[in-house]
C-alpha cells in the first residue's frame, strides 16, 4: 500500500469518526467504562474481504487498546457465514466505532467483490478488466485499491496521471489529430489515450500516433474490425473497450480481442456486502 493511499485512510477515518461520533456518543456512554467486550464479525454473503486497514484505523484513532484478529487476509474470498475478525478491548469503544468500522469494510469489501467476478468471467480470455473515475467521493484511492484485491486494475487515478481525450476534447480541438499533437507537445511522462466512437475515428487516431484507444459503445463486430486495423496499422498499441459492460456481456467483449475493458460499475454501481458484529460483554472489574 503506497503513501497516498496510508494518508488517505487515515485522513478518511478522521472524517467518518467527526460526522458519526461528532462531540460524542451518547449511548455508548451508558456503558460502563471499565466493561470489556469481545466481537465477532461474520460475512452474511460470499465476499471478497477488503478494508482491514481502514477498520484498524478507525479502532486506532478511538482506543488503540481494541484489538484487531483478523480470520481472513486482505483480498481472500469468504463464503457466508464465515469469521472475517475478532475484536476485544474497551466496550464503549467497541459500540462507537462499530458502524465507521463496518461501513468501510462493506463498502470496500462490495468494491472488491464486483471487481472479482469480473475478473472471473473473462479468465482466460487475455482482457484486462479496469476501473473507472466513477467513484464515491473522497473515497477514490480507498475503491481503487479495493480494486486490485480484487483482482482487477486501475486505470488513471485521477486528471493528473494521464490523458484521455474524449469527445469534448476532440470538438474544442478541431480534431482528434489535432487533439494528439496537443497532447504529444505537452511533453508529459504520462500516456495519451484517445477515445473513439467509430473506426475511422480509430483509424484518425493511430495515424496520428496514439498508442492506446477507448473504443467507447463498439458493437462485437466493431470491436473485431478494430482489434484487426490496429493488428494491421499499430500491432504495439492497446485497445480498451468501454461502454455496455457488464457480467452478461463482458465475456463477449472480452474474446474479440481487446487488451482491456473498462467498467464504472464495478465502482459506481456500489452493492455493499452484508457484514455483522456480535458482541459479548463482560462485566466490569472494578
Amino acid at each position: 500500500m503506497d503513501q497516498a493511499t496510508l494518508e488517505s485512510i487515515h485522513a478518511s477515518v478522521r472524517q467518518a469518526l467527526a460526522e458519526d461520533v461528532g462531540t460524542g456518543d451518547l449511548t455508548a456512554a451508558l456503558i460502563p467504562a471499565a466493561r470489556q467486550a469481545h466481537a465477532e464479525l461474520v460475512t452474511r454473503e460470499d465476499a471478497v474481504i477488503c478494508g482491514q486497514a481502514w477498520a484498524e484505523e478507525t479502532y486506532r484513532q478511538l482506543d488503540p487498546a481494541v484489538r484487531l484478529t483478523w480470520a481472513c487476509t486482505e483480498g481472500e474470498p469468504l463464503p457466508a457465514g464465515a469469521t472475517v475478525c475478532r475484536l476485544d478491548g474497551p466496550a464503549r469503544a467497541l459500540l462507537t466505532g462499530e458502524r465507521t468500522a463496518m461501513n468501510f469494510l462493506q463498502t470496500l469489501s462490495g468494491t472488491a467483490t464486483a471487481a472479482a467476478r469480473y475478473v472471473e468471467v473473462v479468465a482466460g480470455t487475455g482482457a484486462a478488466i479496469l476501473d473507472t473515475r466513477k467513484t464515491l467521493p473522497g473515497l477514490r484511492l480507498a475503491q481503487k485499491y479495493a480494486v486490485r484485491c480484487g483482482g482487477a486494475r486501475n486505470h488513471r487515478c485521477g486528471l493528473y496521471d494521464a490523458i484521455l481525450i474524449k469527445e469534448n476534447h476532440i470538438i474544442a480541438a478541431g480534431s482528434i489529430t489535432a487533439a494528439v499533437q496537443a497532447a504529444q507537445a505537452l511533453g508529459a511522462d504520462v500516456p495519451i489515450e484517445v477515445e473513439v466512437e467509430d473506426l475511422a475515428g480509430a483509424g484518425e487516431a493511430l495515424a496520428a500516433g496514439a498508442r492506446q484507444l477507448l473504443l467507447d459503445n463498439f458493437t462485437l463486430e466493431m470491436l473485431r474490425e478494430a482489434v484487426a486495423l490496429r493488428d494491421r496499422e499499430a500491432p504495439e498499441a492497446r485497445l480498451e473497450a468501454s461502454g455496455g459492460v457488464s457480467l452478461d456481456t463482458v465475456r463477449a467483449i472480452a474474446e474479440t480481442g481487446v487488451d482491456e475493458i473498462s467498467v464504472g460499475g464495478i465502482t459506481k454501481h456500489l452493492q455493499a456486502i452484508d457484514l455483522s458484529m456480535r458482541f459479548a460483554f463482560a462485566q466490569d472489574n472494578t
